[in-house]
């Protein structure tokens, strides 16, 4: 999901949730989207018009990405569903749009360019952006990015979810797993060459002791056994 516009056309409009535009100067559009600003984005001007649409939201980053057949094209700073109130990680697709709505749980807040992913309730939508985590659940976007975003999607339009954290500390946990088992086999391992090794050793000390024996009788004669 990473692919990134070649550099020719990596000029794309910048803005925020007011009427500001400049361009981006031209560098990856994935760095751009990591950096960008609190309450900003960025819409490639050139941006791909055919293909399959995957909208991408990252809890942790705090941003959306949207992708046109795999090419990254735009991505914004977002205010997610605060602590207590999370919004909900996995693939979800867009099942209502509205361009004026009024939240029925929320004291009938208004929802602008409303996209809804749940059957709770949870949307992509225009609001306030305060540079954190503050929603009841909601994805919140600038106005003119929400507002961008909805001429572009359909019912149906996937959106994938994810917390980058915790899939961080997952995999860390992962890995640590699986070192603990190489560890373990390693241990294992080194133990039974030792076993081997003392077997070996064993036998090899047992088959010398055999042929003294052999030696010693073909010499003297069978040794007397002791008496009891």
């Amino acid at each position: 999901m990473k692919a990134l516009i070649a550099a020719s056309i990596l000029m794309a409009t910048f803005g925020t949730g007011a009427a500001h535009a400049a361009e981006i100067p031209s560098a990856s559009l994935e760095v751009q989207a990591k950096a960008l600003p609190q309450g900003q984005y960025f819409w490639a001007s050139n941006a791909p018009q055919n293909g399959p649409l995957l909208l991408t939201i990252d809890l942790t980053e705090q941003r959306i990405r949207v992708y046109r057949d795999g090419v990254l094209f735009a991505a914004s700073a977002t205010s997610t569903g605060s602590e207590g109130r999370e919004t909900p990680t996995g693939v979800f697709t867009i099942l209502e749009k509205q361009v004026e709505h009024r939240s029925s749980t929320y004291d009938n807040a208004p929802m602008p360019f409303m996209q809804r992913l749940t059957e709770k309730g949870v949307a992509i939508h225009s609001g306030n952006l305060p540079g954190y985590a503050a929603s009841h659940g909601c994805i919140r976007l600038p106005d003119a990015f929400a507002r961008k975003l909805f001429a572009i999607t359909e019912i149906g339009t996937p959106v994938m979810i994810t917390d980058s954290a915790q899939i961080a500390e997952r995999e860390r946990i992962e890995a640590e797993y699986r070192k603990a088992q190489q560890d373990y086999a390693q241990t294992l391992y080194s133990k039974q060459a030792a076993a081997k090794s003392v077997l070996t050793e064993h036998n090899r000390a047992k088959a010398e002791h055999q042929r003294a024996m052999e030696a010693y009788a073909a010499e003297f004669g069978q040794p007397e056994k002791p008496r009891r």
